[in-house]
């Protein structure tokens, strides 16, 4: 039978521990299950456990050999190859890493899985969206690519068409790299530029490989953009790419370093853009994706103050509970936040901004930078769906 939503959860995610003082902090992790549980969205949910991706599945995206190296840095750390991103200061290598980023891997691959065969329409892994690693390669905190992997268990399913929107302030790197030359696999980065920003990829005339033209998208913005020209980009590309290409399903990746206060990037958006931004993923999944919907968590480093909030309200808007704006966070969640991190946490669950934006279709200005990345996008990449840009 159909549930609302499926929230992927095992507490074994929070072993995915790179070591005091590395900006992945697992305790962010904890503090938003601790959140959707201090808020009563566990019981609008169906929380389930999947287990951890076997090798089949891994190679599904990523080469033998890799697999063969975390495999072998999860048991020998201090033997980690570094020419396949292990041991490195970004991904150093840690016991039990292979078992945690193949957990984390398998409650992705089990929600696309759960998602396609209706047995929810839609489902919510705030553990996964590690978009960085390749196929052969760690890279950016990610070791498993379970967004890449998620999605080719869909084509595996008989999918044919899967759009994947990744609204991480990084761009969605490692997923592109995978579906680069597949005309079955739309991927969208709305992402600050690889100018100022790790992993200097995803400018506008990244487009898809010679099988695939236009299958990629990417939205370059300045640093400093903040909520209405933010917004008003992802407005401004995404509906009419995914009108055009008619995905089956929608993955979207909900990295919350976008967010103002985030320590390692440098865009400006309110929790509030973010949960705007997340609603509209929902309408999308809706309007253009049949409701099959699976959202994934990603990046982000403000471990209390922001990352709880902004992926509890994920939770929310996929269970079909939102929570109002207003709601102030429960005192009982804010002594945890206390008890593992030694700071206050947040007062309420937004900032209390009420993000606006002006449609593309009342016009643009040449002259303003995030509305010149957008015009890069749509001439990029409109004509190849027949679109005009």
């Amino acid at each position: 039978m159909s549930v609302a939503a499926r929230l992927m959860w095992d507490e074994g995610v929070t072993r995915y521990d790179f070591g005091p003082g590395h900006p992945m902090d697992p305790v962010r992790l904890t503090l938003t299950m601790r959140l959707v549980e201090a808020l009563g969205l566990d019981e609008r949910v169906d929380v389930v456990a999947a287990p951890a991706a076997g090798e089949d599945t891994l190679r599904l995206v990523h080469h033998p050999d890799y697999i063969a190296a975390v495999r072998h840095a999860s048991r020998a750390p201090a033997e980690a190859d570094a020419r396949a991103g292990l041991g490195t200061a970004d991904t150093p290598a840690f016991a039990g890493m292979h078992e945690v980023s193949a957990l984390i891997a398998g409650q992705s691959v089990a929600a696309a899985e759960d998602v396609w065969r209706g047995v929810t329409p839609h489902a919510v892994n705030f553990a996964g969206g590690l978009h960085h690693a390749m196929p052969a390669r760690a890279s950016g905190f990610c070791v498993y690519n379970d967004a890449a992997l998620a999605i080719a268990h869909l084509l595996e399913l008989g999918a044919e068409r899967v759009a994947y929107l990744d609204t991480d302030v990084h761009h969605g790197d490692g997923v592109q790299d995978a579906f680069w030359n597949d005309p079955r696999v739309l991927t969208v980065s709305l992402h600050e530029h690889p100018r100022t920003l790790f992993p200097g990829t995803g400018r506008p005339e990244e487009t898809g490989g010679p099988d695939a033209p236009g299958c990629a998208a990417n939205v370059a913005l300045p640093a400093g953009t903040a909520d209405e020209a933010w917004l008003r980009a992802l407005h401004a590309v995404v509906p009419e790419l995914l009108s055009a290409f008619r995905p089956q399903v929608l993955v979207t990746q909900h990295g919350a370093d976008t967010h103002v206060e985030d320590p390692l990037a440098h865009l400006a958006l309110s929790l509030d853009a973010q949960r705007a931004a997340m609603e509209t993923c929902h309408t999308w999944a809706h309007e253009h994706a049949g409701g099959r919907w699976l959202a994934l968590g990603g990046g982000g480093y403000a471990v209390a103050d922001v990352v709880p909030r902004s992926w509890t309200h994920l939770v929310a808007t996929a269970a079909h509970a939102p929570v109002a704006p207003e709601t102030h966070v429960p005192d009982a969640w804010r002594h945890t936040v206390h008890a593992l991190t030694r700071a206050g946490g947040p007062w309420r669950m937004t900032d209390g901004r009420e993000p606006r934006w002006r449609a593309w279709a009342d016009g643009y200005d040449p002259a303003d930078a995030a509305d010149q990345a957008v015009i890069a996008t749509r001439r990029a990449v409109y004509p190849l769906h027949g679109l005009l840009p």
